[in-house]
């Protein structure tokens, strides 16, 4: 059974951002963009290393998915492993895209997470995502105990 690995970069006040730039995601006026940077340190940084190096499939929203859509595939160099990945990913408004593998999911997503990590293959990783994640915590973290 494949597990769910969720991975955010979090304040303790609740803003999930990663440590891209200032015009990273600017939804909503947000102006601080790539606010982790200045405080990760070594620890961090190999922890995050350890997982972008695992075999992995990607679960993400469609923010999250756009946003890096429009990043990874021209810095192969930097995580080769996430353009090959299968990316699935929870979107009741795309159903297609160039980058490739990926699987669009609408309707009852927990249904087909649920089945999904019945397939062989390996663990999904959730980065960002965090409308999806938070709407959809309950049903992750009762699937990854199961």
């Amino acid at each position: 059974m494949r597990k769910i690995n969720v991975l955010e970069f979090v304040s303790l006040d609740g803003v999930v951002q990663a440590p891209g730039g200032p015009e990273e995601d600017t939804s909503g006026g947000f102006a601080y963009g790539g606010w982790t940077s200045p405080h990760s340190d070594a620890v961090s940084s190999t922890a995050v290393r350890k997982q972008m190096n695992m075999p992995f499939d990607l679960l993400l929203g469609r923010k999250t998915f756009d946003n890096f859509a429009r990043f990874w595939p021209q810095h192969n160099d930097v995580w080769p492993a996430v353009n090959t990945a299968t990316k699935y990913v929870a979107s009741n408004t795309m159903t297609s895209h160039e980058w490739q593998p990926s699987v669009f999911l609408n309707g009852d997503i927990a249904e087909k997470i649920s089945k999904i990590k019945q397939q062989e293959g390996p663990d999904l990783h959730v980065y960002g995502s965090a409308n999806s994640s938070s709407r959809s915590s309950s049903m992750i973290w009762s699937m990854r105990s199961g």
